[in-house]
């Protein structure tokens, strides 16, 4: 696969600390519309690496390229203006702000920009997140209830009909159920499919093989500080994946076209 098919291309990406190998030679590449699993021990990369390619941290090598250009983020601000949305676990809400101010954070639209004393347009705040919440198929009944109200879900919801609504290339997601209950996750991941039919690209960070396997296209393994294969979903299993996670089984031994060893 060429790095002109790609939407996200990953080249020997690679970040010390020192004497601690936190991410080393890291190849990665996610295809248009494809939904990407991260997976992997905890220490074994995955959120350096997720920290790298969203301008949180610099590597000290390595090439990242967006549909086939390079870029270098030095902030997470250079991530989001190239099209990059990403949800963290802390989710970055206001809880005692209404929905559309929440949407719109660091984003507002001003009917009159005077600086500090800006006049903001609530109006067309609260069409275009209505139009946000729609299109993800999230339902809120007031949007003008603060978050401090809400459910961990419906928060969920709400960042990420934001990233879906502002992203133009890629939402990655980190861990976006570990504190949900199963109705909750259960909407989440409904959520999920959406963007999916929609043919937006997206990465998820998880440690729910049975949300990984119901969720993505392909998989890609961490252990101790590399990517060390992908794994084409419908062509594996959880005990596979559990086995490369574990150094159980050795991805060199993995003999289908689609064992990408990286």
């Amino acid at each position: 696969m060429t790095t002109t098919q790609a939407v996200l291309q990953i080249k020997n990406l690679t970040k010390h600390y020192g004497g601690v190998k936190a991410l080393t030679d890291a190849n990665f590449r996610l295809l248009p519309s494809e939904h990407a699993a991260i997976v992997g021990d905890n220490g074994a990369g995955k959120s350096t690496f997720v920290r790298l390619i969203t301008g949180v941290e610099q590597p000290n090598s390595g090439e990242i390229t967006l549909d086939d250009q390079v870029v270098h983020f030095s902030s997470p601000l250079d991530a989001r203006d190239q099209g990059i949305e990403t949800v963290y676990q802390t989710l970055a809400l206001a809880e005692d702000l209404d929905v559309p101010a929440n949407i719109f954070l660091g984003r507002e639209i001003t009917r009159l920009s005077l600086g500090p004393l800006s006049v903001l347009n609530h109006k067309a705040m609260r069409e275009q997140s209505a139009s946000m919440l729609s299109t993800t198929g999230v339902k809120i009944q007031d949007m003008s209830e603060s978050l401090r109200g809400m459910s961990g879900g419906q928060r969920q919801c709400v960042a990420i009909a934001r990233a879906a609504g502002f992203a133009k290339k890629l939402i990655i997601l980190d861990e976006p159920t570990a504190a949900l209950g199963v109705a909750e996750t259960a909407r989440v991941e409904q959520i999920i499919k959406g963007l999916k039919q929609q043919g937006i690209p997206l990465i998820i960070i998880s440690h729910n093989l049975r949300q990984v396997f119901d969720l993505v296209d392909r998989i890609w393994v961490f252990r101790q500080g590399r990517i060390i294969c992908s794994r084409l979903t419908r062509e594996t299993s959880p005990e596979e994946i559990v086995g490369l996670i574990t150094g159980v089984i050795n991805p060199a031994s993995l003999t289908s076209e689609e064992a990408v060893t990286c």
